[in-house]
């Protein structure tokens, strides 16, 4: 199997995980639809492979129109939509009696609405194929909740859900899923906020590298029809929980 030449969206494509995946993926020839909130850096990426088609494009995933007309561009440009990586999160820490409301709205309409508008829009193009692949990312905090992450675990645990619903749903359409579950990773979405803990993040084996999630996202699309990997776990090899 090879994902050359596959079509793949990556939504927040712009750092961390998505761009890693990027990177890879268009390392290996696939065609890439990139997103994110801000263009110069999916421009950036695009620009260090000017061999690969890739396209960029300025989203916001909690609108679900600007998804759709991504969506829709990708599939006009290259004819059919193979993969849709749905990876755009935040990760706002706190506790519920600090009472932060709009970091509660903003991780739901992200985590869990951007998940959907994804699949809402790309859905009806894979039902059309015959076929595809939908990728969403949720993490170790989606199976375990601890003190102020009850809200971004709460959106993890629902993505979780989500795409179980999907697998379910869609199997019998040759529409694969699959969730991407990273253990502790050095991505922009927490700040460590002592010396010690830089330095834990900074250590090998106890905190995940984009490139390694990056490695398992590839392993996943690059699967034959007959076969998809319904959840990948991935941990520092140090992590225990």
């Amino acid at each position: 199997m090879s994902v050359k030449d596959k079509v793949v969206i990556i939504a927040g494509a712009s750092s961390g995980i998505g761009a890693a995946t990027a990177k890879l993926l268009a390392q290996q020839g696939a065609k890439l639809m990139l997103l994110a909130r801000h263009q110069e850096p999916l421009n950036k990426i695009r620009d260090q492979f000017p061999s690969a088609a890739i396209l960029t494009k300025a989203v916001d995933v909690t609108d679900r129109a600007q998804v759709q007309a991504a969506v829709n561009e990708t599939k006009e440009k290259f004819g059919r939509i193979d993969a849709m990586f749905n990876n755009a999160g935040i990760m706002p820490i706190s506790n519920l009696a600090d009472l932060k409301y709009d970091d509660w709205a903003n991780t739901i309409n992200i985590n869990v609405m951007g998940v959907l508008n994804g699949i809402y829009a790309v859905l009806p193009i894979m039902r059309a194929q015959g076929r595809g692949h939908i990728l969403s990312t949720s993490s170790v905090a989606g199976h375990k909740v601890f003190p102020g992450f009850a809200v971004y675990s709460g959106s993890k645990f629902a993505v979780r859900a989500i795409m179980e619903g999907l697998r379910q749903e869609e199997a019998a359409n040759h529409i694969k899923s699959t969730i991407i579950t990273p253990g502790s990773a050095t991505t922009n979405l927490y700040t460590p906020t002592t010396a010690d803990e830089q330095a834990a993040r900074e250590n090998a084996n106890v905190s995940l590298r984009p490139e390694d999630v990056a490695q398992q996202v590839v392993r996943a699309i690059d699967t034959p029809d007959n076969v998809t990997v319904s959840e990948v776990q991935v941990r520092p090899i140090e992590q225990q929980y």
